[in-house]
C-alpha cells in the first residue's frame, strides 16, 4: 500500500481525462458561434498525425484550427518550439544536401539550383521557427508542406512555384504581428 505521503513525492497521477492540450473550439450555425473549450484526446492526435499532409495544407491555406478537433491537435502539434526546432534542423539539413555532391545511392530528386538560391530565406525561415515566442500556426505549416510536398519546388522539376516566394510568404506568416495587425507595413531585410 502506498501512503500519502509517497503519492504526493511522486506527484498527481496523470489519467486519460487529465492528458493532452486544452483547445477552443468555435461550433455554430451560420454567422453565430459558441466557443467550446476542451481536451485533445489521444485519438485526436493521432489521427491528426496520420493525416498531418492534408491537416497542414488546410492550416497553409488560411484554415482556422478553432473549428475542428483534428486540425486543433495538428496546429498545437506544430506551433510547439520542439517540433519547431526540428523543423529548422530539418531545412538546415535540406540546405546541407543541396550544396553536397549527390551520392550515387541517393534517389531524392532535389532542386539544387533552387534550394542553394533560396539560402538566404532558408535561414531566415529557420531564424522564425527558432523563435522561443509563440507564432501563428499558417506559417509553420506552411514551412512544414513545403518541406513534404513531392510535388512542390523542393524537388518537382514541374513545380510553377517560386521558392524563394513561398519561403518568404511562410517567414511573413510566422511573424506575430502579422495576424494581429495585417496592415502593418513589413520591414525589409537588413532594415
Amino acid at each position: 500500500m502506498t501512503s500519502p505521503q509517497a503519492a504526493h513525492q511522486r506527484g498527481p497521477a496523470i489519467g486519460p481525462e487529465r492528458s493532452g492540450h486544452t483547445v477552443v473550439l468555435a461550433v455554430g450555425v451560420g454567422n453565430l458561434s459558441e466557443l467550446h473549450g476542451g481536451r485533445l484526446r489521444v485519438l485526436d492526435r493521432i489521427l491528426a498525425s496520420w493525416q498531418g499532409f492534408s491537416l497542414d495544407a488546410r492550416l497553409a491555406a488560411g484554415a482556422s484550427p478553432e473549428g475542428d478537433r483534428l486540425l486543433a491537435a495538428r496546429a498545437t502539434a506544430l506551433v510547439e518550439l520542439g517540433r519547431r526546432q526540428k523543423l529548422a534542423r530539418d531545412w538546415g539539413r535540406l540546405a546541407r544536401m543541396a550544396r553536397q555532391r549527390p551520392a550515387a545511392s541517393i534517389r531524392i530528386p532535389l532542386r539544387r539550383d533552387r534550394i542553394i538560391a533560396a539560402g538566404p530565406e532558408i535561414l531566415q525561415l529557420q531564424d522564425s521557427l527558432r523563435a522561443a515566442l509563440p507564432v501563428p500556426v499558417r506559417g509553420v505549416a506552411m514551412a512544414s508542406r513545403l518541406l513534404s510536398d513531392a510535388t512542390g519546388p523542393l524537388y518537382s522539376r514541374t513545380s510553377p512555384a517560386d521558392l524563394r516566394a513561398a519561403l518568404r510568404d511562410a517567414i511573413r506568416q510566422m511573424d506575430p504581428w502579422a495576424t494581429l495587425l495585417p496592415d502593418r507595413p513589413q520591414q525589409q531585410a537588413g532594415s
